[in-house]
């Protein structure tokens, strides 16, 4: 490999394992030749040379099966590219049962896979020990069996991503450090509008002779492994993760085992097994994990192992050689202890930091590293190219977090969980336990008290329902219905019925100011802004392909001010996305006050008497319409109050200035015994926007999805000579059929069943999308969802759509469905106008 560095290159990737060999492949594949890779030991050196090579397809999201696919088919056809193996074999894989809850949720896999065109089929235990003779299976209730999955070698799929980067151009430089990183202000960038942002500009080196270094850059590449959020802090951005030990063994040769033998996973073991060379490697991911690295990890800590565990292991050992009786008497030839980094969420990080512009980031890949590797170097490689993300990345968009992520205290409280998520039971609504609680609200105390379960979102506490007493306020997991469910169902027949208090502090909150802010704002979002003080306007925010941003309100406070309200998760993309959009030449700044106001949204056919009965405004249809916006009075306090509804029902959201918080919510409390107030949380805010089918960021708006597609192109200025970002691609998308469509479904008959989301939708049998958000209605009396309906053959019109007999698959069982194109609930919105 070349030694030489040059002075100047138009991307610099840090780092040579798989991630890094893998965004310089695909960079060079789409044309960018002047590409540097700098590894300060030997490619593959870090994690990469240890990690077990796994190759799984399925993901919990849609998006992130697309990667993981193509993954399996770069590692297929990437000898024929470059002349070297890659280990890569398609020997498929089973992932076993031992109990009811997992057997379930196996199914529910199964379902899910095929909805996303994954084979996948049930198989009985005796299937399964036909298919991996060495198991024991008196103790099993079934399996899966995934034959497009496989395994692969990581050092050999490394140095051949390489050899096809540096075939087609790119530089590779092993046994270099960098040790510093250089920023400046960008003097001027029409097409990104960061003129006058912080950009990074070059970065400074040293290698192991001693010789250093700087060389000019357009765009560094954080691919650094467990040394990305030491690199991040060279240049002030945010990585949050962290190491941990991670584990398996390596056996002599056991009778039985071949070379077709397929991966099985046991994940009520938390262990999974492959062959090799006659022999099982045997690992697994253990509930209470152990950091590592908390003083930060050596420099030269290459091709290396840490001591032994066995003490850590044993939890896994126990289970293992109860799953494979042979193990009892195989010979051990290797103990592995190498650390892995691991994310607050158990999902990696991709993109260009929100902190520093042209630099982006490829990290935290949770001992996935090697199924992932090909779909998310290829994934980055397109959004460093097009400059905006080519396809639905938010699972693993660097900015669903924000700085305080970044906290080491935190990480290392929060990794010692998120390693064992692999395999734990991932139940409908899990909440992680630990580096718990962390961000509150004002309210928090109050709400506790008042019975309040508390879930998290980007670090805040959040209300998920009221139990009749603090102590019943936990979750009793399972795949039907919770133990939470009639509590939830109470708070929600009393926000149809009379009056329910949400605290939604949480939403994330940005004023837009200055001169230009509308002009500004009109080419950013897809709704015409031009309104009245005191309007709200509902908008999508597009990307050029025309497909959603973001979702959120914007309420006009002056001719040159705006507030902006959006989800709870969305604090950190949305302000990168939106600031990077101000052109500089233009008077507006965005500013994010989140912190700075408390939110209160009392809800219900009688939230009107009780705002009245507490102030001297007018709350009457006639002097507050719906979409207003104006300061009020309410007890002592003087507090924004809008009438929005994200429930279906009449009312108004508060906006509180902190301080005034605790006073407004004890008022309301006391003033709202009268009218039977109740406090109610967010899975009633989820049941009560699903039956009035209000679309969620996430769940049915996502990059994938356009306007046309999600039934708001009501919401979109297209008769206006405006323009606005994506307009164009709308314009051509308004002239093509519609191939796909949001629906509502009830599963009638079935009010003794669950739905959780992700569950496929069938239409005449065959798989035709799948579940986005589902919740069970209780004013519907049944479960209810939203999902997109393809039509792979044709237009998703309203004559298809109500042509055929649909079934939603719940873990193998089929629910008779009944599809709406408008919302079930209310559908000319009566209700919230009265």
């Amino acid at each position: 490999m070349s030694t030489s560095i040059p002075t100047h290159a138009r991307v610099v990737i840090i780092g040579g394992g798989i991630i890094g060999c893998s965004v310089a492949y695909h960079l060079t594949k789409l044309g960018w030749t002047d590409v540097v890779l700098l590894e300060q030991g030997q490619l593959s050196c870090g994690t990469t040379w240890h990690a077990a090579g796994l190759v799984g397809q399925l993901r919990a999201q849609e998006s992130m099966t697309r990667l993981i696919r193509y993954s399996t088919a770069l590692y297929a056809e990437l000898e024929a590219d470059t002349g070297l193996a890659t280990g890569w074999k398609q020997c498929g894989s089973l992932s076993v049962a031992r109990t009811a809850e997992r057997m379930t949720q196996l199914k529910r896999t199964a379902a899910v896979a095929r909805a996303y065109g994954v084979a996948c089929d049930v198989i009985s235990p005796q299937e399964a020990g036909d298919l991996w003779p060495v198991m024991r299976t008196d103790d099993l209730l079934g399996a899966v069996w995934l034959p497009g999955d496989g395994k692969a070698n990581p050092t050999d799929l490394t140095q051949a991503l390489a050899r096809g980067a540096r075939t087609r151009g790119a530089r590779i430089v092993e046994n270099t450090r960098v040790t510093a990183i250089h920023t400046r202000t960008a003097l001027e960038d029409k097409a990104n509008s960061t003129a006058g942002a912080r950009e990074v500009s070059g970065l400074a080196w040293r290698n192991k002779d001693g010789e250093e270094g700087t060389i000019g850059v357009d765009i560094v590449v954080n691919c650094a492994g467990q040394w990305a959020k030491a690199v991040g802090r060279l240049c002030g951005v945010t990585v949050p993760l962290h190491s941990a030990e991670h584990y398996y063994i390596v056996t002599e040769r056991i009778a039985g085992v071949h070379p077709d033998l397929p991966v099985m996973r046991d994940p009520d073991g938390f262990i999974y097994f492959k062959e090799e060379v006659g022999g099982l490697v045997m690992g697994g991911f253990e509930p209470n994990a152990k950091p590592w690295g908390m003083n930060g990890i050596p420099d030269n800590f290459e091709f290396q192992l840490l001591p032994d565990d066995w003490d850590q292991f044993e939890i896994l050992m126990e289970n293992a050689l109860q799953r494979v009786p042979a193990l009892e008497t195989a010979q051990v030839k290797q103990f592995y202890n190498g650390p892995e980094s691991f994310t607050p969420d158990n999902n990696f990080m991709l993109g260009e930091a929100p902190e520093l512009r042209r630099f982006f980031v490829g990290a935290g890949f949770n001992s996935m590293g090697i199924a992932s590797a090909g779909g998310a170097g290829m994934a980055l490689a397109e959004w460093i190219v097009a400059g905006e993300p080519t396809m639905d990345l938010w699972p693993v968009d660097i900015r669903r977090f924000a700085r305080f992520n970044g906290n080491d205290t935190w990480l290392h409280d929060r990794v010692k969980e998120t390693l064992g998520l692999h395999y734990a039971m991932p139940w409908p609504n899990r909440e992680l336990d630990s580096a718990r609680p962390f961000r509150r609200s004002p309210l928090y105390s109050l709400l506790r008290d008042d019975g309040a379960c508390f879930g998290s979102k980007m670090g805040w506490e959040r209300a998920n329902f009221f139990a009749p007493t603090p102590a019943e306020a936990q979750i009793d997991y399972a795949f039907g219905q919770q133990n939470w469910l009639p509590w939830s169902g109470a708070e929600h027949r009393a926000c149809r019925e009379g009056v329910a208090l949400f605290d939604m502090t949480s939403f994330s909150k940005f004023l837009v100011k200055g001169r230009d802010a509308e002009s500004v704002l009109q080419g950013i979002v897809a709704n015409d802004v031009a309104v009245p003080f005191g309007t709200t306007i509902y908008t999508g925010m597009l990307n050029e392909r025309g497909t959603y941003e973001s979702d959120f309100t914007l309420t006009r406070l002056a001719d040159d001010q705006y507030l902006l309200v959006t989800g709870t998760a969305q604090t950190t993309r949305d302000f990168d996305t939106i600031e990077k959009a101000i052109p500089r030449d233009k008077h507006c700044t965005l500013v994010d006050v989140t912190g700075q106001y408390a939110v209160l949204a009392v809800m219900g056919p009688r939230s009107r008497e009780l705002l009245q009965s507490v102030s001297k405004a007018d709350w009457s249809n006639e002097a507050f319409a719906f979409g207003q916006s104006r300061e009020v009075d309410l007890g002592y306090a003087t507090v924004r109050a809008t009438r929005l509804t994200y429930v279906g029902e009449l009312g108004w959201e508060l906006y509180v200035p902190v301080e005034f918080a605790v006073s407004v919510y004890e008022t309301l409390q006391q003033a709202g015994k009268a009218f039977d107030l109740v406090n109610a949380g967010y899975y009633a805010i989820d049941s009560l926007r699903i039956e009035k089918g209000y679309r969620a960021w996430g769940r049915e708006l996502t990059p994938d999805t356009n306007p046309f597609e999600a039934g708001l192109s009501f919401a979109c200025k297209l008769d206006k000579d405006i323009p606005f970002r994506g307009r164009d691609a709308l314009l051509k998308l308004r002239a093509e059929p519609l191939r796909r469509r949001m629906v509502v479904l009830t599963a009638d008959g079935a009010a003794d069943r669950m739905l959780w989301g992700g569950e496929a939708i069938l239409r005449d049998g065959k798989p035709v999308g799948f579940v986005s958000s589902a919740a069970f209605g209780h004013t519907l009396g049944c479960p209810v969802a939203m999902g997109y309906i393809n039509n792979p053959d044709g237009v998703a019109d309203a004559a298809y759509l109500n042509g055929g007999q649909y079934m939603i698959d719940v873990a193998g069982d089929l629910l008779p469905a009944t599809v709406y194109l408008k919302a079930p609930y209310d559908p000319r919105s009566e209700r919230v106008k009265g």
